[in-house]
């Protein structure tokens, strides 16, 4: 039986210290030009201090005109280095890998939304086909800044709708050129920015799917990781299922979990985690049982900075209930931009007295 605490190589010859992955959580904390704050710093090197052998920045953009959040991190400018620098150097201190999320807004940008097909509801506009391919370029240097800033790894954000997301959602991706189609087509922006990574880094590399909502199927997406795996290209991919022990939306998919048509795999030396409501030792345990090779935690790690540490020390910790304080976040390394971030979350934060 595989431990939380067994570690665990990737074939680019990283190896994590346990099983702990800290998810990519947006936080809101950084400068309005995406270099790094004091704030965001602190949230990211508590949790490597605190024994998570995989730390992953939030989404953090690869291209101005693809930020998704205020306050976004950021990878797209030579200016971001040295606070990234400074970050990348922190995490690897504390014997944790460092992982930069990297990421596009696509129709959810700030600014002027691009996606794979106009979206008049959130008024995106079709990109040319010069457009995707400066969009996926932006993908590659990012990763490139990444490892001149002492990055371990980065990771592609292809869930929730983003640029990666939007281009593998039939829904959202109507295009009729190569980026568009059939799944094979729709595949090409995600697989071309895995390619231009590998030729251009020697990083670890990994990628964000989701199996459900914004148009995406799950047979579908289940294909995309079932290439990824046969065709090694990349050394981990990290499935956001919200709940991993959810049943799929598809009625005709029910019977069975979501986590298991992605588990059935076969996946050579490629890993794979999952996240989704992972609140105690035992429900990271329980991932592992299902055939995960790691759990990545979000809520858990924002309420315990150290919850690798709480669950060495007690097999049975399950994190704290909600809603805390506002001390309490304060204390476990938040900043008010963050805290007031948490509010958005029902039931999170304490009402103010």
């Amino acid at each position: 039986m595989t431990s939380l605490f067994d570690p665990l190589a990737f074939k680019s010859g990283a190896t994590l210290k346990s099983r702990f992955v800290l998810s990519p959580l947006t936080n809101l904390q950084s400068h309005p030009d995406g270099v790094l704050s004091d704030d965001e710093y602190r949230w990211l090197t508590m949790r490597a201090e605190g024994g998570f052998a995989l730390t992953m920045t939030c989404a953090a953009s690869v291209q101005e005109s693809g930020v998704g959040f205020p306050g976004q991190l950021g990878f797209h400018d030579d200016r971001h280095l040295p606070g990234l620098t400074r970050l990348a150097s922190k995490i690897k201190e504390y014997g944790s890998l460092a992982v930069a999320q990297l990421h596009h807004g696509g129709l959810r940008s700030l600014k002027t939304p691009k996606a794979p097909s106009a979206d008049e509801k959130l008024g995106a506009q079709a990109m040319t086909v010069d457009e995707v391919r400066e969009s996926r370029d932006c993908f590659v240097a990012a990763a490139r800044r990444a490892e001149r800033a002492g990055f371990d790894g980065v990771e592609l954000h292809g869930a929730h709708g983003y640029l990666i997301c939007s281009f593998l959602s039939p829904e959202l991706n109507r295009r009729d050129d190569a980026y568009g189609g059939d799944p094979e087509r729709r595949m090409r922006f995600l697989l071309e920015c895995i390619d231009g990574i590998r030729a251009a880094t020697g990083l670890t590399l990994g990628v964000r799917l989701s199996p459900e909502r914004w148009g995406l199927e799950v047979l579908e997406i289940r294909g995309v990781a079932e290439r990824l795996f046969r065709d090694a290209r990349i050394d981990f991919l990290d499935m956001s299922l919200w709940d991993v022990r959810k049943e799929p939306e598809d009625e005709a998919l029910k019977g069975r979990t979501l986590a298991s048509y992605f588990t059935e795999l076969e996946r050579g030396e490629t890993r794979l985690g999952a996240a989704g409501k992972i609140m105690s030792a035992q429900d990271a345990r329980d991932v592992l049982a299902m055939g995960f090779d790691f759990p990545v935690l979000g809520r858990a790690a924002i309420l315990h900075h150290d919850f690798p540490r709480r669950v060495a020390d007690d097999p049975n910790f399950a994190a704290r209930l909600t809603p805390v304080s506002e001390q309490y976040l304060r204390d476990e390394g938040l900043g008010p931009a963050f805290i007031n971030y948490m509010r958005t979350w029902k039931g999170f934060v304490e009402a103010a007295a």
